[in-house]
Parts: C-alpha cells; structure tokens; sequence
C-alpha cells in the first residue's frame, strides 16, 4: 500500500507544518502530487497505526467496489439483488484496475464513486433530474485529483450549465480552502508543482495506460513530445464532437435514466486517454464499462472487455530498468491494453446498440426496483 503511505506523510506534514511537496516516502521515493485541498482530507490517517490504517483501505475499498456497481447499474439501468451485487463485486475485485487500487491503497474507487454518485442522483420524491447541488460532488473530486475536471467540461457539452457552474463552484472552493489553510503549498501547487508531471513517474513505463506511454513505448522515446500531444488533443477534440452533434440521442437516454451512460463513460475514456499518466490502477472506469455493456445486450463483448481487464499482460512483459521503451513491435499490443480498448470503444460507447430491443434485466425484488427506477 505504497500510495496509503504516501497519503499518510501528506497527512503528516499538514499536521506538522512541513513542507508538503519536499518529502519522498517509500522506497520508490514517491511524492506528494495531488492539491493541498487533498492534503488535507488526509490529515485522519495519520489518527490510525499504520496496520489499522491499511486494515481501513482494504475493507473500504472493498466496500467502495460494491458501491461502484451498485452506482454503475443505477447509472446504466440494470436492477441487481443484494446477492447478486455480492457476487459482482467478488468478481470486480479480481479486475486488473481495482486489485491494483486495493494493492496500492489508492483512492480512485472513492473518487469514482463520488463523480457516479454525483452524476445519477436525483431529487427525493420528486425524482428531480437536477437537485439542489448537483454537480458539486465533480467539482470536490477535481479539487482532490484534477483529473475529474473532464467531467466539468463533460457538463457543459451536453448542456447541463447550471450543474457544469456548480462543479466549478465546487472546484474553487477546494482552492480557495486550500489557500487558506496552506497558503505556502498552495503557491508551491499551483505556479510550479501542478506543470511538473515527472513528479507522477515516467510515462514510457508500462504501469502507464494513456496515450502517451502507448506512443512513447511504440516510437521507443521517453518524451515523445508532438507524437503524444497532438493525437492526445485530437482525442478530446473528436470527443467533444461526438458529445456536441450526438446531443439529441444524449437527451433521448437521459429521459430514462438520471444521467446519460455513454456520454459518462466517454468522458472517463477520454479522461483516461489524454492523461499524461494514467496508471493502471486508475482503469477503475471499467466497472461502469463492464455494466453498460451488460445492460445493452453485449454480453460477449462484456465478456471479451472482462478478459482484458484480468489478463494483466503488460506485468507479463520484460520490464525492468528502461526495457520498456524496447519491446519489440509484437508485444505493442500486450504493453497498452487498456488505451487500445478505450481507442476502440470510444464511440461505441457513445452509440446505442444496433436493433437493441430493449436492456436485458437481472431478477430484481420489488424493494431495489423501486429504488432503481
């Protein structure tokens, strides 16, 4: 639980009044690179002994798995028994993404959670499609990690202003809270520390799933520069288009469910595409994949997305040292799994199915339908 640890010095030094982005932690030497927002959310697991602190983890992230499926059914529309929800999640922990999460004590199956939560809930009662506050919960998950600011930009290009405003809403206030606590770290952030992406890790490694270490290990450069940046900017660009001009059938899903789920699951994809640096373990996405693909009759296809995220074949490959950037043009395809799967679902996702006669559902007591409709 390296990054539990990482966490922890965080925690650390906000409570001690260190200097937040000096310290390296682990033998790998690793060091803080989220917000100070972050920093301070983290200053609880410094309350615990490190073996309960990692006991916490362990049991939370399991617990989040659950609430990941139970959150990626609401969003796709699948109704799932209790028993049924278990048996997943049983089945989820062994995905390459979230093992990888438990193993390292990282927090993507919390912040996943808290994007979907956001995203798909609607108001008591009434069943509103915009409550008070929706999409402030986005704008808390990219004060804590960046990353999820797509799905900011998610909401302004499907339209939903007042949600997309609130998020930014949500987003400043993890600045400004951060500002006012840790005033010195927060100028550090964001003027120097937020441009220096080789504070992550090296992106040519095959820990790395984005666009950028699948070109960088395809053109065997360790900064691959132009060869990345402009197929990366490409990227968002086709997938703002296809957000834009697909708006009517965007609208026409959303009639059935709180949010649209290949609008969702688009923006994680591209997310997790035009990142300099998205580690493995940061594929967590593929629960709500997985489920959507069930729901629209896909199964074999499910099942063929479900293989991939077990497989782990880049772990299989050399590489220790720099022979990553050596693989030979065979292993390619074996190194950047996840990249090349997100390439290919990018707008499938996005389009219904062809002659879909309508989602197959799992049995479902009266209760959870009810709380599924």
């Amino acid at each position: 639980m390296a990054d539990t640890l990482v966490y922890r010095a965080e925690g650390e030094a906000v409570a001690s009044g260190g200097d937040l982005y000096g310290f390296t932690v682990t033998e790998w030497e690793l060091p803080a690179t989220y917000p100070p927002f972050a920093a301070l959310l983290f200053v609880p697991t410094t309350w615990l002994p490190l073996p309960a602190l990692k006991l916490t983890f362990l049991l939370g992230n399991t617990a989040l798995c659950a609430l990941l499926l139970h959150l990626s059914c609401r969003l796709t529309g699948l109704r799932l028994r209790a028993p049924h929800l278990c048996a997943a999640t049983a089945l989820a922990l062994w995905l390459e993404p979230v093992f990888q999460t438990i193993v390292f004590g990282q927090i993507n199956l919390a912040l996943a959670c808290l994007i979907l939560w956001d995203l798909t809930r609607t108001q008591p009662r009434t069943r509103r499609r915009n409550p008070p506050g929706k999409g402030f919960a986005v704008g808390v998950a990219a004060g804590i990690k960046l990353t999820p600011a797509v799905f900011i930009a998610y909401l302004f290009l499907t339209g939903r202003v007042r949600e997309a405003t609130t998020a930014l809403a949500g987003f400043a206030s993890t600045v400004l809270l951060g500002a006012l606590v840790l005033p010195g770290a927060s100028a550090d952030f964001w003027t120097r520390r937020v441009f220096e992406t080789g504070r992550v890790g090296k992106a040519w490694i095959v820990d790395n799933q984005s666009l950028q270490g699948l070109i960088a290990r395809v053109t065997h450069t360790a900064d691959p520069g132009l060869a990345w940046s402009l197929p990366a900017a490409a990227t968002a660009a086709a997938a703002a288009a296809l957000l834009l001009t697909r708006r009517p059938p965007i609208a026409a899903a959303a009639a059935t469910t709180p949010a649209n789920p290949h609008g969702v699951l688009l923006a994680a994809l591209t997310t997790l595409l035009i990142s300099p640096i998205s580690w493995s373990h940061h594929w967590v996405w593929c629960v709500p994949l997985l489920a959507l693909l069930v729901a629209e009759g896909r199964p074999r296809l499910a099942a063929a997305v479900a293989v991939l995220f077990t497989a782990r074949t880049f772990w299989l490959l050399p590489h220790q040292g720099d022979l990553d950037l050596r693989l030979p043009w065979w292993q390619q395809p074996l190194a950047s799994p996840y990249p090349l799967l997100a390439l290919a679902l990018a707008a499938l996702v996005l389009l219904p199915p062809p002659l879909r006669g309508g989602a197959p559902q799992l049995p479902a007591s009266s209760s959870s339908a009810s709380t599924m409709r």
